[in-house]
């Protein structure tokens, strides 16, 4: 799930781990992959901002145990904390909380390849908002053929049939809400002297806190817990978005953010794979078409001529619950979905 939520991996010291790099890589593909399929488990008994909420609650939790065994301090500042605030909400917030939401009336499958959309935004918004990013004649063409393939998903020759408009169109908002989110970080926190961990870990803490507020207003308490679903919930937020995120600390830590980022295109494979084999949703020849083109243009929009190597690997990453999985500079989500 772009997505994409953590704060700079420029100021991530390299960590010596055990496992190698390339085993890391998979089961974060993995994670990130089934959490599209955890919350269509989820949204079956609780809601939409249930769901939400209880996925920050537990990925919140995880961070704030890996903070406190390794000592960090948490950021200081009001401006700091203020701009956290609003980064929560625009890339935690609200696109786990719409993918909640479409999920209810579109397939897992739909969400994952939505969520890969996430880099072409970016592109597309970078070109407004930041005057440095000059676009070449390889990215257009990518932010082009990356919308043909969402047009292929979607099946546009056929009228859309079949297709609930409102539920897809809330997963490419929240897509989009990566890539908006993305943006604003790389203009206000970018160069933050706090840890990424700490970072992020405040991060998802307001995060959880505007979706305590939220949740008791627009849903009712469950009269029921049903065990797989919460189970679903839990996983969500521990796994998918916890866990996930210190798995990626480490790989950008490791090998960097560019090879980091790589784990973006394996994310809507594994999506489809295990709605299509876990929840028997109908996978028509049109859907991996469009996500291999989709994918591909979101591959062409991160290449950047020119510019040193040393320019290239301090520049920022990301973000997707990502979920989202995006390319994003300072947070790291997720999962992004």
């Amino acid at each position: 799930m772009s997505t994409a939520t953590s704060p700079l991996t420029t100021a991530i010291p390299p960590r010596r781990t055990p496992i190698d790099w390339r085993v890391r890589f998979g089961v974060l593909s993995l994670i990130w992959g089934f959490s599209f399929l955890l919350i269509k488990v989820g949204t079956q008994s609780y809601a939409p901002f249930q769901v939400t909420f209880g996925r920050l609650f537990f990925g919140t939790a995880v961070l704030a145990v890996a903070i406190a065994i390794r000592r960090e301090r948490l950021p200081r500042g009001l401006r700091t904390w203020g701009h956290l605030t609003v980064a929560a909400f625009i890339l935690n917030a609200v696109p786990f909380s719409l993918f909640s939401y479409a999920e209810l009336t579109i397939p897992s499958t739909l969400a994952g390849i939505c969520n890969a959309t996430s880099p072409l935004w970016g592109m597309l918004l970078s070109l407004v908002a930041l005057s440095e990013d000059r676009p070449t004649r390889r990215r257009v063409g990518g932010l082009g053929l990356g919308f043909i393939g969402v047009l292929t998903v979607l099946g546009a020759w056929q009228g859309f049939s079949g297709l609930d408009v409102t539920g897809t169109a809330m997963a490419l908002l929240a897509s989009l809400s990566y890539a908006v989110g993305w943006i604003y970080v790389r203009r206000t926190l970018a160069g933050n002297s706090s840890s990424h961990l700490s970072l992020t870990g405040a991060q998802l803490f307001m995060a959880t806190l505007q979706l305590a507020v939220v949740t008791p207003l627009f849903t009712d308490l469950p009269t029921s817990f049903p065990v797989v679903p919460l189970l679903a919930v839990v996983a969500l937020g521990s796994l998918g978005t916890g866990l996930a995120l210190l798995i990626q600390y480490g790989l950008v830590a490791e090998v960097g953010p560019t090879t980091g980022q790589m784990v973006t295109y394996f994310v809507p494979v594994i999506a489809t794979a295990a709605g299509v084999a876990v929840l028997n949703e109908p996978l028509h020849w049109n859907t991996p078409v469009g996500a291999v083109v989709v994918l591909v243009g979101a591959a062409l929009t991160q290449h950047r001529s020119g510019g040193s190597r040393t320019a290239r690997r301090s520049e920022p990453k990301p973000a997707p619950e990502r979920l989202s999985p995006t390319p994003t500079p300072t947070p790291v989500t997720a999962d992004q979905p």
